[in-house]
């Protein structure tokens, strides 16, 4: 990579890797740490390609979600489970004790979710994609989003019936971290 590419690519990672880190995240079931590794992988992929690559945040999320997918196909699905550690950041002004524990609930719930639904979950309604490029992300049908979607959805509430009573502002509050899925009654 020559140095104006190189300069290129610390300009897109700097600006936007907030952005596909919470992507990440969202698609290893909130896994702050797996999210971390997931991102990095997709960047190490796209900066050998730099130079050629036309749309570099399309490139770098199609990235993330075709690994995430190669991560379900494994067999024998290894998962290591991290020490809890204090937040980096302080309390968000207007975060109250019950919004934190809503995301707490959130997450569980998400967790619990298929890597499958999860990840249909948050291009649904995390990154607001339409059914059609959920679907062409994935390599599977239209159909097979809908039918994933309803049953994710579903599941989701019965995880989590107290999500189903938020009004809009108590799922903002509880969907303020990277939350992707508002759940309707």
């Amino acid at each position: 990579m020559n140095a104006e590419g190189l300069e290129s690519f610390r300009e897109f990672v700097d600006s936007r890797s907030s952005a596909l880190l919470k992507t990440a995240v969202l698609l290893c079931g909130g896994d702050q740490h797996a999210g971390e590794d997931l991102l990095q992988n997709a960047l190490v992929r796209a900066a050998g390609k730099w130079q050629r690559i036309d749309e570099p945040e399309a490139y770098v999320r199609r990235i993330l979600y075709r690994q995430q997918i190669s991560r379900w196909r494994l067999k024998g699905r290894r998962r290591e489970f991290s020490v809890a550690e204090p937040p980096e950041g302080g309390p968000q002004s207007g975060d109250t004790a019950a919004a934190a524990e809503l995301r707490v609930v959130m997450r569980e719930a998400l967790d619990r979710l298929t890597a499958r639904q999860r990840s249909v979950l948050v291009l649904r309604y995390f990154e607001d994609l339409p059914e059609a490029d959920v679907a062409r992300l994935l390599g599977c049908s239209i159909g097979t989003v809908r039918s994933t979607t309803h049953r994710s959805l579903a599941r989701l509430r019965t995880l989590a019936p107290e999500l189903a009573a938020l009004g809009p502002a108590d799922a903002e509050l509880a969907s303020r971290d990277y939350s992707p899925v508002e759940v309707r009654p």
